[in-house]
């Protein structure tokens, strides 16, 4: 697991991590643990919304564009 003790939000660096909320991203030994500096900075963390270009395919990203090379 890797950790992160810098909080992504405020950017502080972090100490005492025994009180400090946390999360968990992925699984097994990829898997990211990240501290908070509070519960809030924890929520709007969370609140970001994230694109899985992988994992959603409504949406075709190939370029229109008819000056640019098709390489397919």
């Amino acid at each position: 697991m890797i950790i992160t003790t810098t909080d992504p939000i405020s950017g502080e660096d972090l100490g005492n991590l025994e009180t400090k909320p946390f999360v968990v991203e992925g699984k097994g030994h990829l898997a990211v643990k990240i501290y908070f500096e509070s519960e809030e900075t924890r929520r709007r963390y969370l609140d970001i919304e994230v694109e899985h270009p992988g994992q959603d395919f409504r949406y075709n990203l190939s370029n229109p564009d008819p000056n640019v090379a098709d390489y397919n």
